[in-house]
């Protein structure tokens, strides 16, 4: 299979999760604004949600996913299939177990990852009544992650992206159709959660049917891969997941700040995603399977050309990115969420946010190519090493920035911190002999360096002032800043392919 053009798959499955995502919290914005509710709601959900990328998305796959891969290439079908019946039958005993002991002690999680809303009886009562709603999320998505992982290995990589979408329809039903029938309406979001977790799990299970990996009930604990598996996920945990962890010790902070800091937070964490989860979940998704595929079969050389074909992908495209959400981060933020309860000083101080996450942006896309460089070699002393250093780091910068940038500070923070994450991967790549850069590398920054002097001076001059973006109708914003962005990338690309880069030059092979 073509990379670029799975690359170009699973982007465009993305595609349509985010903006599907973007008219989610369009709808939660206006329905529910930036207050009480949906600080009680974001902080109850993200519990789950960090627990899915921490385990689900993190630990298991970056653990799973080269183990299932070394099974295929040299143990054959029916003991592939034994693996996967076995990890599947101890993973649904723990979530069941993990699910129940998170709704039982959900006061005791909130008070811990959000004590600020002690003070006020209420919005801890409701926080605590929406995680025990959503809190079995994490059930359905870690056996989601499964199934991803393992079509994803099988080179089936369109379904698995396709399935956030779910999701994001579930939350925008609840929400415009389903809320008044709620007291208090924001309860409707929490039962989304739940019902957008099962159908992405239903969808999955006719594709593993068809490949012959839907798991059966096989519960073996002391089974080899079993424990393989587990061994690799204790510590995978930290080594994949630390911006995860470093955004629930954000909302800590934020919970002590003015309402809605943690809202401001969220919209503006959810603008930087959609360029992360385009191209670095993506890459990450493809990468994977093809470097633990490569490292099985002892082609050392083909593993450092993808990580290097991955890295030149990721800042050729990242880096346009992130200067485009600093430059137009309030256009972006008044087009998407400046309607009914969500008014201008949100606007402005999600910007605060979304700014100081840009800066970070590259280093947070470049981890989650990086990362794959150690796990699919089963490597995982050192990324923990590295996410220990990295997390510490996060919180004596959040302690400096916090008191004059207030949430803005707390956002820096993490976007620093990838950066000194992805720094230190890199370089432990390069020591360790597994990463060999391929010539070209000062001229290829050059060209790039170019472009984005030509796309900075397009954006700047083609831009309106804040008043203009503030004052607009829906409409107008709509088609201002369409003009504006497409105007940024055609001047980008065509500055690059003045400069000769053509497509042709990125198509690789899987392995």
């Amino acid at each position: 299979m073509n990379l670029l053009r799975a690359l170009v798959t699973v982007s465009g499955m993305t595609l349509l999760s985010r903006i599907l995502g973007f008219v989610r919290d369009f709808v939660i914005a206006r329905t529910f604004g930036a207050g009480m509710m949906t600080d009680a709601f974001f902080v109850a959900f993200r519990l789950p949600n960090l627990l899915r990328r921490l385990f689900a998305e993190g630990a298991f796959s970056q653990a799973f996913v080269p183990i299932l891969a070394e099974y295929r290439n040299r143990r054959g079908e029916i003991e592939t299939k034994t693996l996967v019946d076995r990890v599947a039958s101890v993973l649904v005993l723990a979530l069941v177990l993990v699910s129940a002991i998170g709704m039982a002690a959900a006061p005791v999680l909130i008070a811990v990852t959000a004590p600020g809303f002690s003070a006020d009886a209420d919005k801890f009562q409701l926080t605590v009544e929406l995680t025990r709603i959503t809190f079995p999320y994490i059930l359905f998505m870690s056996l989601v992650a499964m199934a991803a992982g393992i079509l994803n290995t099988w080179s089936r990589f369109a379904l698995p992206a396709f399935t956030p979408v779910l999701l994001n329809l579930s939350m925008i039903g609840k929400a415009l159709f389903a809320a008044p029938r709620f007291d208090p309406p924001v309860l409707a979001l929490a039962w989304a959660v739940l019902l957008g977790g099962a159908l992405q799990l239903a969808i999955q299970l006719p594709a593993l049917a068809k490949i012959g990996m839907l798991p059966r009930f096989d519960l073996v604990w002391r089974d080899a891969g079993v424990q393989r598996v587990l061994k690799l996920m204790a510590p995978a945990v930290l080594g994949v997941s630390v911006a995860q962890i470093s955004l629930l010790i954000n909302t800590i902070f934020a919970s002590f700040l003015e309402s809605g800091s943690v809202s401001w937070l969220y919209y503006a964490d959810r603008l930087m995603e959609f360029p992360a989860g385009l191209l670095g979940a993506a890459l990450g998704t493809i990468l994977l399977p093809s470097l633990a595929k490569t490292h099985s079969s002892g082609r050392t050389e083909d593993f450092s050309a993808l990580l290097d074909w991955g890295l030149r992908l990721t800042l050729m495209l990242t880096l346009p990115a992130s200067l485009a959400l600093a430059m137009l981060a309030l256009p972006l933020l008044a087009t998407l969420f400046q309607y009914g309860a969500f008014a201008a000083g949100d606007v402005l101080r999600t910007r605060e946010a979304l700014v100081a996450y840009s800066i970070g942006l590259t280093g947070l896309i470049l981890v989650k190519v990086l990362a794959p460089g150690f796990y699919a070699r089963q490597d995982i002393r050192t990324p923990v090493k590295i996410a220990l250093v990295t997390l510490a780091l996060t919180q004596l910068m959040n302690f400096a920035f916090i008191g004059w940038l207030k949430h803005a500070g707390l956002a820096l923070s993490i976007g620093l911190a990838s950066c000194f994450n992805a720094g230190m991967l890199w370089r432990g790549l390069r020591q360790r002999g597994v990463y060999q850069p391929q010539a070209g590398w000062g001229v290829f920054m050059l060209k790039l360096l170019a472009a984005l002097i030509v796309l900075g001076n397009v954006l700047y001059f083609a831009s309106a002032g804040d008043a203009a973006w503030l004052a607009m109708n829906g409409g107008q914003r709509v088609l201002q800043l369409s003009a504006i962005v497409l105007a940024g990338i055609l001047s980008y690309f065509a500055t690059l392919w003045l400069l000769g880069f053509r497509p042709r030059d990125f198509r690789r092979q899987s392995a």
